[in-house]
């Protein structure tokens, strides 16, 4: 068992992927696929500045206070999804043209887009934790087939080193695959509760500016026409 260690953990992974077939290509395809998929999320889900919420929360204090016109410089122009759906509920609650269901209606609109792009590649993530492992098994299954086959026709002058040899290489698919298949399931499930995080925040933070609008600010008169856009610009 030790020397059988030792032989695969010194043979080189081109090695190895070569002499497990041509799944261990698509199984080595995953894995390079699995570290994309998660280093541009990584970066996606910073600039939706998933890990972040200051700012909102001071506009969220703001707005609760009565200071409109701070809370909305508070978020403006700001790139992160909490950002732009506390901008989306302030500003459609301080226009004229929307009423509440519209102002509502709007800043869901917002939120959803944010969280769609907060789950855009989880599908990828979550098809190479569910085919990973099963090509492993393919290839195992395929190269334990083919090991009995040479067993069959070698008949009583088999050599068991042989059979050995070739039942390990055909096992190392299995391990592959679960290898790819372990940091993509983990990968996904932490993704998820960020979005979910993030969609429960979103949910928080569009409620608290719908309830403390009666409050914390007069709606703009509708014969000030857009007066108030451009007080709030200022």
């Amino acid at each position: 068992m030790n020397q059988m260690t030792q032989t695969l953990s010194a043979l080189p992974l081109i090695g190895m992927i070569r002499d497990g077939g041509w799944t261990m290509w698509l199984i080595a395809a995953l894995s390079v696929l699995t570290l994309t998929v998660v280093l541009w999320k990584l970066w996606s889900l910073w600039r939706l500045g998933v890990w972040g919420g200051r700012h909102s929360r001071r506009a969220i204090q703001l707005w609760s206070e009565g200071r409109w016109r701070e809370a909305m410089a508070e978020v403006r122009s700001r790139p992160s999804a909490r950002a732009r759906v506390v901008q989306a509920a302030i500003g459609t609650t301080l226009d004229p043209a929307f009423d509440d269901r519209a102002a509502r209606e709007e800043t869901a609109r917002v939120a959803r887009q944010a969280l769609y792009r907060a789950r855009e590649g989880l599908r990828a993530l979550e098809l190479i934790a569910t085919i990973a492992p099963l090509l492993g098994l393919l290839g195992t299954v395929l190269g334990m087939i083919a090991a009995f086959q040479v067993l069959q026709s070698s008949g009583n002058q088999a050599d068991p080193a042989d059979l050995a040899g070739g039942i390990w290489v055909a096992l190392l698919t299995t391990a592959a695959g679960m290898a790819v298949a372990i940091p993509a399931g983990v990968a996904l499930s932490w993704f998820e509760s960020i979005s979910d995080r993030l969609q429960a925040d979103l949910e928080d933070l569009a409620t608290r500016v719908f309830v403390a609008a009666p409050r914390a600010v007069t709606r703009p008169d509708p014969r000030a026409g857009e007066d108030w856009q451009r007080q709030a610009a200022e």
